[in-house]
């Protein structure tokens, strides 16, 4: 039994199903995958993210806006809260830092990032959060301002050990992709041999980031199950371990 704990149902590419956003979700449950998290990256598009989930008993959303979202949309605290009430949200996010691509529109992302933390802080639920090259920012941002009672994920973890102990400090867990399966990725790899198996989460990102030996196509959550086999050689333990482990984490984080 697997989870996909990140990915986006909405932006797949369903030609290969017949543009049937059901025969994704039965190819996952064919190779084991029992829930997935479908997670929003902008405001307009919530309602379908929901709707989603609202149709499959085993998709589970979240309410958020990407850092790499240019436009200012009027995010506000109150909007947050207002969708993370429906029964199906278990998270706020996708929210973070991103210094890598978004260096034009860093006020924007520290002020939505905060926007994201005290919503998730005021409704309790766990945070889903996206960094890339703004390690000390996001971290600071964490300690000041999340409830780290609730705490959350840090999702496509691809920084080091550092960053990784420091928020599993803060009561967050990290995910990893098919990122951690690409050969150069060295780093990431040791990270993944130190993370604590009750800190651990697996995904997917779809339709981004396809694991080997997928790399370069279309993403989708019944891959997953090739990130789990990797992180599970790396660590030296059976697939099944790995699989009930990061289950577990799951439904305890997201309350499920």
């Amino acid at each position: 039994m697997l989870v996909d704990s990140h990915c986006h149902l909405d932006r797949l590419d369903l030609n290969p199903y017949g543009g049937e956003i059901s025969g994704v979700i039965e190819a996952a449950e064919a190779v084991g995958v029992s829930k997935i998290l479908c997670v929003a990256i902008d405001l307009p598009n919530i309602p379908e993210v929901i709707a989603v989930a609202e149709r499959f008993p085993q998709v589970n959303a979240s309410v958020g806006v990407h850092p790499l979202e240019k436009a200012d949309t009027g995010l506000t605290v109150e909007r947050l809260l207002e969708l993370a009430q429906h029964p199906k949200v278990v998270a706020i996010g996708e929210t973070g830092l991103d210094y890598y691509y978004g260096k034009d529109h860093i006020d924007l992302q520290q002020r939505n990032f905060l926007i994201h933390l005290q919503a998730a802080s005021q409704c309790a639920k766990p945070l889903i959060i996206h960094s890339r090259d703004a390690k000390e920012d996001t971290l600071r941002c964490i300690a000041e301002h999340a409830n780290l009672d609730v705490g959350g994920v840090m999702h496509c973890f691809t920084e080091d050990w550092d960053m990784a102990k420091r928020a599993m400090d803060m009561n967050f867990y990290i995910s990893l992709s098919g990122i951690v399966t690409f050969k150069n990725a060295l780093t990431l790899k040791e990270v993944a041999k130190k993370v604590p198996l009750n800190r651990l989460l697996v995904e997917t990102d779809a339709p981004y980031l396809a694991p080997v030996p997928y790399r370069g196509k279309s993403n989708e959550p019944k891959y997953v199950i090739e990130v789990a086999k990797h992180i599970a050689e790396l660590k030296g333990i059976a697939l099944q371990e790995l699989a009930e482990a990061t289950t577990e984490n799951y439904r305890r984080l997201f309350r499920i």
